[in-house]
């Protein structure tokens, strides 16, 4: 049985397909929702979920929570004697979501698809893997939360034709994804997000707020005075939640001891009050909105359906935040709470050539920029550790690119291409995924160019290949990443499928025939008609480079029509400029 897990920072969900309908697994307490939250006894007994939760109020010290931000780093969480990092945290959830899953079905559950913040990096999704096959869990796909959401609305409403944009601020994440849907199809435009912003983040500047009413600091008054901080986030976040439905709250605060008096101190929050406290959260929220409408080339009035997903967004002040953006008022048809899990039951599905969703198709996009390092000539000097693009971020998925690179010195011999991911013009900004090493260059000048062709698909299969024009050799690579649940056989197949995206007309000999011919026919035209019909050589050798069939045919046909313009029509053979 396979089934769809939203791992969430402050609550996990399970889903299934059933009977044609995706449907979420109620926990051993009866709730949907199974707070991400692991704690431990003086026994040394471990509680997950609501036990721990209640646990986490009076012995803080014993509980962990929040750790899917620390997913991909190698930071450990003290919990009580023990050192636990985030995949064995998360695995611990999992697990328990596992039992709950096999328990309400009365079978095993073997196979999972976990959801993820779109902008989680690679060693997130690895680390998410990891959890899941930690929990006794064969995890069949990574899927980001906001394409889940989407899966979810679109199941529902697969006749629509629209422009959507799926707002999703979990406990402790934040992603906006852009899609276009139509005919049954959810189409990825565009992604962005923060990986450290949630509601949390809100419940904690109001927490900050009022210690420093006390003349306190978090930080400091976590440390000396635990259970007083920990009951008072208790009461903050029951704040946050009430502030929706009235004007003003009264926080009690309690005595040092975690306990509140019989007439307890208390400080008054107004919706004002708290919506000044959160501007600076809120600018990060628009931030990431922008960058997707900007990377999708549209504008706020261009999109038809405002999608609100996440237990957060349930605030006032994130709904008005997007208001003043869209002029709209956003949709919250679905459980907020739910829509991922049951996303991801669906994507389950898909895996699973259920026949309720074989109408259904959806495309991704590669959340961050994939590249490899390169030298630059500075100033007289040749300067290591420059990041070069080859598949860009919101790149539809799947995709094949490519790019030249050359050697930097006299007679070298040898190459190794660095592959990285990430958005920084250098690559100590970015995150490493492995390197391709490339031999037996033939002795010549700086300067011997080298094709580097990056495929990626859906399961994130990245093949690496490098080509030496001047030998024809080929070399190639292929890294797994957080498809690593594939076999080898899996993987082989995965990678036979890889060669049907390759689109590289540079290799084909009438394109090639028809690049000398243009150039032979740019030196016997008109001083004045040269550099514009220089710009569509340009633009034709970089449309044979793009991996775009679509493009390329475009500009190939441009540059026909304006060869027979200037009175050099070409036929399929080599032609002449006579």
């Amino acid at each position: 049985m396979i089934v769809g897990i939203d791992l969430g920072t402050t609550n996990s969900l399970c889903a299934v397909f059933q009977d044609g309908q995706p449907v979420i697994i109620p926990s051993s307490h009866g709730r949907s929702l199974t707070p991400s939250i692991v704690g431990v006894l003086d026994s040394g007994e471990l509680l997950v979920g609501d036990a721990a939760r209640d646990l986490r109020v009076t012995r803080p010290q014993h509980v962990a929570s929040r750790f899917k931000r620390l997913m991909g780093t190698q930071e450990t969480v003290s919990l009580h004697s023990k050192q636990l990092n985030a995949a064995e945290l998360s695995s611990l959830v999992l697990k328990s979501l596992k039992q709950d899953a096999e328990a309400y079905l009365g079978e095993d559950v073997t196979d999972a698809v976990i959801t993820v913040p779109a902008y989680f990096n690679e060693l997130q999704r690895r680390a998410t893997k990891l959890a899941g096959e930690l929990a006794g869990l064969r995890v069949n796909r990574i899927i980001n939360e906001p394409t889940a959401a989407a899966l979810a609305y679109g199941f529902h409403d697969r006749d629509a034709e629209k422009n959507l944009l799926v707002i999703d601020l979990g406990g402790g994440t934040f992603d906006v994804t852009m899609m276009e849907v139509f005919e049954g199809t959810l189409e990825i435009i565009a992604s962005a997000g923060e990986s450290t912003l949630g509601g949390e983040d809100f419940t904690d500047r109001l927490l900050g707020h009022v210690l420093q009413t006390m003349q306190m600091h978090l930080e400091s008054a976590e440390i000396r005075l635990p259970l007083m901080v920990s009951r008072l986030r208790d009461e903050c976040e029951r704040a946050k939640r009430q502030l929706g439905n009235v004007e003003q709250i009264d926080i009690r605060i309690p005595e040092d001891d975690g306990h509140f008096a019989e007439s307890p101190r208390t400080v008054s929050i107004t919706t004002a009050l708290f919506s000044e406290i959160v501007q600076p959260l809120l600018e990060r929220v628009r931030r990431p909105i922008a960058r997707v409408l900007r990377d999708a080339g549209l504008s706020p009035d261009q999109v038809e359906d405002v999608i609100l997903v996440g237990g957060a967004t349930r605030m006032p002040v994130l709904k008005t935040c997007v208001r003043e953006i869209f002029d709209q008022e956003p949709l919250c048809t679905h459980n907020p709470d739910e829509v991922v899990a049951l996303g991801a039951a669906i994507q389950a599905a898909l895996l699973s050539n259920d026949e309720a969703v074989q109408d259904i198709v959806m495309t991704d996009v590669c959340p961050f920029t994939l590249g490899v390092e390169i030298t630059k000539h500075i100033g007289g000097h040749d300067v290591e550790g420059f990041f070069l693009p080859i598949i860009h971020r919101n790149t539809t998925l799947p995709v094949s690119a490519e790019e030249i690179v050359s050697t930097v010195r006299a007679n070298q011999r040898e190459v190794v291409i660095r592959v990285y991911q990430g958005e920084h013009r250098k690559i100590e900004g970015n995150l490493s995924l492995g390197e391709l090493r490339v031999t037996g260059i033939p002795p010549a000048p700086a300067g011997v160019p080298i094709r580097i062709r990056f495929t990626y698909d859906l399961n994130g299969l990245l093949e690496v290949e490098a080509l030496v024009d001047s030998t024809g050799r080929k070399f190639s690579t292929v890294l797994t990443n957080h498809a690593q649940h594939l076999s080898k056989k899996e993987i082989e197949d995965a990678v036979s499928k890889l060669q049907d995206l390759k689109f590289y007309p540079r290799d084909e000999v009438e394109n090639q025939q028809l690049l000398r011919f243009s150039e032979r026919v740019l030196g016997e035209i008109s001083p004045q008609e040269r550099q514009a019909f220089e710009e569509i050589i340009d633009s034709f050798e970089i449309a044979m480079a793009s991996g775009d069939p679509s493009y390329f045919q475009q500009v190939r046909a441009f540059l026909l029509e304006r060869l027979s313009e200037l009175g050099f029509p070409h036929d399929s053979g080599e032609g002449s400029a006579e």
